[in-house]
């Protein structure tokens, strides 16, 4: 596997030379500065590529290009959004830079309740606490009609959870739901989010499997063409929010959009925590199902119970069973290899890491410290080398 690290760019606390000294050999960035939906010129690429490679790195991975919210309603400018983003991503061919993980949540992308979680240790982990999300939804934003999507019992404990919150609660939980967490390219004021929500109230989950669907198939001939590899991400967490379908999160979810658009080049970033955090998907079945097409990997491992919380767990503990991931990867590597496969060798980052050491007296991206990512990296490390030898 390619070891790889994330990097948000010149302002990301973690730097180029922290990377290296990490033992990463590969960057997965992006041009976050680039308002959504824009085209990513030439010279822009190339100049954040020369950075990192300056720093004695490769960037190998885009992660991510955005993708317009006309494009997941199929309304307003989608068609113009969609043309800009088939050419941003000949753009990066041209550069060399073949392989785009990418994601289809609507309004939000990955989301967490609480950035700081203390652990026992002393760390902290970011966390998924399904009251506090609830609580939000029907006492801070007051969704129109949100508590008709709730059983009893359900708002009674969001209701009792939400008078427990102080001001300075209120606003921390609000701001760590939607005012955009690392690599979520927009965040959003609470007075807009209630808007954005009403903006998908006509579409179920068919209408958005169905509009992801049309865009892939619309970028085809750009991938196959540029040979880029198009990596999608799985929901993070897995099921719907604020009443908004999700429709990549289960291994049905997966089947409908590969099945509908069959080509190689529509590949998946498996990551091992989003699907993890839902007990009913089976990572290894998932992974060996479509393990021609996996061509990003997400390591990391999570802690749920049986309410639907969940926290970021160290790679190696939690619900995931690494050790079989892992070991699925190297075999598929071995098996591409065997076949001539040119692109037999998967990039992996460690996903997430706790807040830690030194970091935890410094100001960082949550979940993406310099210290916590290195621990799971170390280990994700020494697992590989252990089970290459045994392969």
């Amino acid at each position: 596997m390619i070891e790889s690290f994330r990097w948000y760019g010149p302002n990301d606390p973690v730097s180029l030379s922290d990377i290296r000294q990490a033992g990463a050999k590969n960057v997965v960035s992006a041009l976050h500065y680039i308002p959504n939906g824009m085209v990513w010129g030439i010279d822009e690429i190339k100049s954040h590529q020369k950075l990192i490679k300056k720093a004695g790195l490769e960037w190998g991975v885009v992660e991510s290009v955005p993708i317009h919210e006309d494009i997941k309603q199929r309304n307003g400018d989608f068609e113009k959004y969609t043309k800009n983003y088939k050419k941003t991503l000949e753009n990066l061919a041209s550069c060399g830079i073949v392989t785009v993980c990418y994601n289809f949540m609507p309004v939000l992308d990955w989301t967490r309740t609480h950035l700081y979680k203390p652990l026992e240790d002393g760390s902290t982990a970011l966390a998924f606490q399904v009251d506090a999300m609830r609580a939000f939804d029907l006492f801070i934003l007051n969704r129109p009609k949100a508590e008709n999507e709730y059983s009893v019992e359900e708002f009674n404990s969001a209701k009792k959870y939400h008078k427990t919150l102080k001001i300075n609660d209120v606003n921390r939980l609000t701001e760590s739901i939607i005012a955009g967490l690392p690599g979520a390219e927009e965040g959003y004021a609470l007075s807009q989010f209630n808007d954005c929500i009403k903006a998908y109230k006509h579409l179920n989950k068919k209408d958005l499997q169905q509009h992801l669907i049309l865009f892939l198939k619309d970028l085809v001939p750009t991938l196959e063409s540029s040979r880029i590899q198009m990596c999608i991400h799985p929901d993070d967490p897995p099921f719907s929010l604020f009443g908004i379908p999700r429709v990549v999160s289960t291994a049905d979810d997966l089947d409908v959009f590969f099945e509908a658009v069959p080509s190689l080049y529509n590949g998946l970033t498996f990551c091992t925590g989003s699907f993890g955090v839902r007990p009913d998907n089976d990572l290894l079945a998932m992974f060996t199902k479509h393990a021609s097409r996996i061509n990003f990997l997400h390591f990391r491992s999570t802690l749920r119970d049986q309410m639907g919380n969940f926290q970021e767990a160290n790679h190696l503990e939690g619900d995931v069973d690494m050790y079989s991931m892992v070991k699925a990867a190297l075999k598929e590597e071995f098996k591409r290899k065997s076949s001539g496969r040119a692109d037999w060798v998967i990039p992996m980052r460690p996903d997430h890491g706790h807040q830690m050491l030194d970091d935890l007296q410094k100001i960082t991206n949550p979940g993406y410290s310099a210290i916590g990512r290195l621990r799971g990296l170390a280990e994700l490390r020494g697992l590989a080398t252990a089970i290459s030898r045994t392969l």
